[in-house]
């Protein structure tokens, strides 16, 4: 019963979304006040179901209930129960729940949270987001049920990947998703501000918290999917430029360039054309992910299983998406230009060059994951590609946006002052480019473009965030405040800040890794980056649905003990799939990284050994990130205002924002 009632809460779920887009909207040509409020209760019932739904799916899971032919492919009796509850999201029918669910709840978050803005407004947004939840639930009622029912049910389930089976599983997908489909509110803030014909500052300010805490999500799950791959995969690899991991990176650039990007409207009532195809392609974008995944149509080791009809019906919503916003763009782009002007020395100009130099880049990324699938479509045969391409073309572009990043936080609004860049920032930039020269030097002995471009760039970062800081707290005549500090400038500060940690951690990282590939048994001991690594013993480890052969390696620099590693080889009781779990020293400027392969003989392995220099400063960055973004969108100025219904006058009834 217990599918059932998740099976029809689902239904009903979508029936609230139907009356959500139908019965507001009815009120708002009506111009009745009364119809339109309905818009909260009837998102409050959306999301009640649809939560109901997946609480009745993680309960088939939690009780092993294998007549659920989900439950039944991705558990088994013998998965720890927090797998299970994570299981949830695990395959593809039940992941496509979860997604409609985090649509619904940041529906229903703004729904909460929005009280203070012009309630016909916010009746189009939330019915826009409705109707992104029939599209994707009518998807899934129709191909991916997460609630079918298998007879004979059978007596075990075929267990969870064993790749799926860590802590990352948890975490990681739900913070994605709820990244991904955040994009979907700033798109229902832009539509319906077409719909309205309102393109002004309080768009773009009621806009902007929205699309902050979506790109604070959306950095997370990337941060957290490239440390789960690091240390789970067995590479010790945190990027690999696979088509899914793109799927996530490129709306995340393009977010970036709309937080920006509605900085501008919000100030200075510039970019509003801008500003709204940004978040158009943002969540194109997400969508385009979700096919890709979904589709079959790229290899990936993220793809869920290949099936043309889902990816059709996807396929078919992305075109409705991008379509018809841009169709009603189009009509109303004629009636939306900016007033506001200003000099080619301005800060606008600086956000503009940074906003396109974000949105080429995620162009390149864009070519590079579907050029592959063009060529294959057009039967010319298949190719791949992999990281040369994206290191030559995607990485230039980012360093030109590094040096426009270090000037906009500093250079004036409308109109830059003759002579004050040069004042602040030559020095910055004379001391980044020296230190970015000397640095390959130090670290080993030899000059190394890249990494001297990469440390030259951080550098300029933190040099160029810190003056702007100090621009803020100290004016022209007073002292050192921090109170004149906004969170919102605090926020901009820190994500910067990030920018740079994160920099400084991919430039090291990925030049001066260390990797040996050695033969390893007990008594053995291997030399790397100054380390030694001394094997002592084999153990046999027997856990809750498996069983491993565990090495125990001791780590010593010179003669002092630092740590003993325990790499495993996992042999997966249900599922008979043999996986690496490596073992890992963690450091704040380098990880002694330790994998065990093959076995060569009965007391020997092929192991493989790994310096990581500053790589934890990839995960720090992302994490200053998410913190700056949190600020800025705390800022004050965001902060619901108090609404109030003015009474209607021959007939028509008036919303008005008390500012």
């Amino acid at each position: 019963m217990i599918p059932e009632l998740g099976h029809f809460s689902l239904i009903i779920g979508v029936a609230f979304a139907f009356l959500l887009i139908s019965v507001p909207l009815i009120g708002v040509a009506r111009k009745d006040q009364y119809l339109v409020r309905y818009a909260w209760p009837l998102t409050y019932g959306m999301f009640f179901f649809i939560t109901l739904s997946v609480i009745s799916l993680g309960y088939s899971f939690a009780v092993d209930d294998f007549s659920v032919a989900y439950v039944a492919h991705h558990s088994n009796s013998q998965l720890p129960i927090f797998f299970k509850i994570a299981a949830v999201w695990g395959g593809h029918e039940g992941s496509l729940l979860f997604w409609v669910f985090a649509l619904s709840t940041w529906a229903a978050s703004v729904a909460l949270f929005s009280k203070g803005l012009e309630e016909v407004f916010t009746a189009r947004v939330l019915a826009v987001l409705a109707l992104i939840v029939i599209g994707f639930s009518l998807f899934m009622l129709l191909t991916s049920s997460p609630f079918e029912r298998l007879f004979p049910m059978p007596a075990e389930g075929r267990d969870l990947n064993p790749m799926l089976q860590d802590v990352g599983l948890i975490f990681h997908p739900p913070m994605l998703y709820l990244g991904y489909v955040g994009f979907s509110v700033s798109f229902a803030f832009a539509i319906a501000a077409l719909m309205s014909g309102r393109l002004d500052s309080a768009w773009a300010r009621w806009s902007r918290p929205w699309t902050l805490a979506a790109w604070i999500f959306l950095t997370g799950g990337i941060a957290l999917g490239s440390w789960w791959a690091y240390y789970e995969l067995g590479w010790g690899g945190w990027w690999f430029w696979d088509p899914v991991e793109n799927a996530s990176f490129m709306p995340w650039l393009v977010g970036t360039a709309l937080v920006h990007s509605l900085i501008v409207t919000e100030k200075r009532g510039a970019f509003r054309n801008w500003t709204v195809l940004l978040s158009i392609f943002a969540f194109s974008l997400s969508l385009l992910g979700t096919f890709i995944v979904r589709s079959g149509v790229l290899t990936s080791v993220h793809s869920f299983a290949a099936d043309p009809s889902r990816g059709m019906f996807i396929l078919l919503l992305l075109g409705l998406a991008i379509g018809g916003s841009l169709t009603l763009f189009a009509f109303r782009a004629s009636e939306m230009s900016s007033p506001a002007r200003f000099e080619l020395k301005s800060k606008e100009t600086m956000l503009l060059v940074c906003n396109v130099l974000l949105t080429v880049a995620a162009g390149t990324v864009l070519l590079g994951t579907l050029y592959p699938l063009l060529i294959d479509a057009l039967g010319m045969g298949k190719i791949s590609v992999g990281p040369p391409y994206f290191n030559a073309v995607f990485v230039p572009i980012v360093l030109v946006l590094f040096a426009f990043m270090g000037v906009g936080p500093i250079i004036r609004w409308k109109k830059s002052k003759a002579g004050e860049l040069k004042r602040q920032l030559l020095l910055p930039a004379l001391i980044s480019i020296a230190i970015g020269v000397v640095m390959p030097f130090i670290i080993d002995g030899a000059f190394n473009a890249w990494v001297a471009c990469g440390i030259a760039a951080a550098t300029w970062i933190v040099l160029a965030t810190a003056r702007a800081a100090y621009n803020i707290v100290k004016p022209k005549d007073g002292d050192v405040s921090m109170a004149r500090m906004g969170r919102s400038q605090l926020g901009m500060i820190l994500a910067h800040l990030g920018i740079a940690v994160s920099v400084i951690g991919a430039t090291m990282v990925s030049n001066y890794s260390i990797e040996k590939s050695v033969r390893m048994g007990p008594g053995i001991s291997q030399e790397l980056a100054g380390y030694t690594f001394k094997y002592l013993e084999t153990k046999n480890v027997v856990g809750p649905n498996y069983t491993a052969q565990q090495g125990q390696i001791e780590i010593y620099k010179g003669d002092k003990l630092l740590t003993l590693l325990k790499p495993d080889r996992r042999q997966y009781n249900v599922r008979t799939m043999d996986m690496t779990e490596a073992g890992i020293d963690w450091g704040l400027f380098r990880d002694l990284y330790v994998t065990m392969g093959d076995p060569i003989s009965s007391t020997e392995f092929a192991v493989r050994l790994n310096y990581k220099p500053f790589v934890r400063w990839l995960w720090f960055g992302a994490i200053f990130m998410m913190i700056g973004g949190f600020f800025a969108a705390s800022d004050k100025r965001y902060r619901s205002k108090v609404a109030e219904v003015v009474k209607p006058q021959a007939g028509k009834v008036k919303l008005a924002t008390v500012q």
